[in-house]
């Protein structure tokens, strides 16, 4: 007689919160949109089964999405994040993710996670100030400001896009029908196209596209004077969450693979370990060999494998 002991395969859901602890910052961001859109259609349903004939949209717009009115706003602070990661159509929220994996894929081949989420996350808080402005400053809305409120998280996907096209603008990609196209192109099409659909009835929304669009410009230039203002805001934000959840009692960090940083962490990486190797040397030439410690011994013996 012959058995065989089968270990019980993971569920889907083991799988899918694996791949969220494991994967990196695009992953996890296209996991919360989709995660809370399913969230709030599956409490939709709920409410409309429950007899509720209008369901849930007017309450989780008024409390999720962000009001154009100030006043609303400052009842609602909560808003100007939660807006950004809610979509209630199945069409806005496929292209926008769609959107966030294509160029956030490029973004992460030249900068950190750190500076994506950053990105993600300023460009939502720009877009939302530039539409909560606009609503509040120009006449044309000076009736619609009161019952207006704007959900979706195209202003912070513009913001990875504009970053991607402003870094690259001379980079191609290969649209359908059209052929190669260069990204500073793109960028500019995409502009001139929520410029001239402000007008429309979604005026808000290409308002806080622009908004979004124009953070991604501010972060390329920052990165050009080498100044990091999506990183820092990660790590802002980070130091806060810490507050609320504790200190942990051992923080083990593991040493990145080469093969896993992308060009501008390699860069970093190698001039640090160049510049070691250079010190070194220098000591040798000063001192000799035997003025080296154990471990700088270690690290000239490696560099020469």
């Amino acid at each position: 007689m012959y058995s065989q002991y089968k270990q019980p395969s993971a569920t889907i859901g083991d799988r899918l919160k694996n791949s969220f602890i494991k994967g990196n910052a695009l992953t996890r961001l296209i996991y919360i949109n989709i995660g809370i859109f399913l969230l709030v259609k599956i409490i939709n349903v709920l409410v409309i089964l429950s007899g509720q004939k209008a369901g849930v949209g007017n309450f989780l717009l008024e409390n999720l999405g962000i009001p154009a009115y100030f006043d609303s706003l400052l009842t609602h602070p909560w808003t100007v994040f939660t807006y950004m990661f809610t979509q209630f159509d199945f069409f806005h929220l496929l292209f926008n993710m769609l959107w966030l994996y294509w160029f956030g894929s490029f973004f992460l081949n030249h900068f950190t996670q750190k500076e994506l989420t950053g990105v993600y996350l300023l460009g939502g808080l720009c877009g939302a100030f530039t539409y909560v402005l606009a609503y509040n400053v120009l006449p044309a809305f000076e009736l619609s400001r009161y019952y207006s409120w704007a959900i979706g998280a195209s202003a912070s996907v513009m913001a990875v896009v504009f970053a991607v096209c402003l870094y690259l603008p001379q980079q191609r990609i290969y649209i359908f029908l059209i052929g190669p196209v260069k990204l500073i192109y793109l960028a500019l099409f995409t502009a001139a196209i929520d410029i001239l659909s402000i007008p429309s009835s979604n005026a808000g929304g290409h308002i806080a596209h622009l908004g979004g669009a124009f953070f991604g410009y501010l972060f390329v230039l920052s990165v050009k004077h080498n100044r990091n203002i999506a990183g820092a805001t990660t790590t802002f934000f980070e130091k806060i969450g810490k507050l609320f959840i504790g200190r942990k009692k051992m923080h083990v960090r593991h040493k990145k693979n080469v093969t896993e940083m992308n060009d501008r962490e390699y860069n970093a990486y190698k001039k640090q370990k160049d510049d070691r190797i250079n010190k070194i040397l220098d000591k040798i030439s000063r001192s000799g060999y035997e003025s080296l410690t154990k471990e700088e011994k270690e690290i000239l013996f490696r560099s020469g494998k």
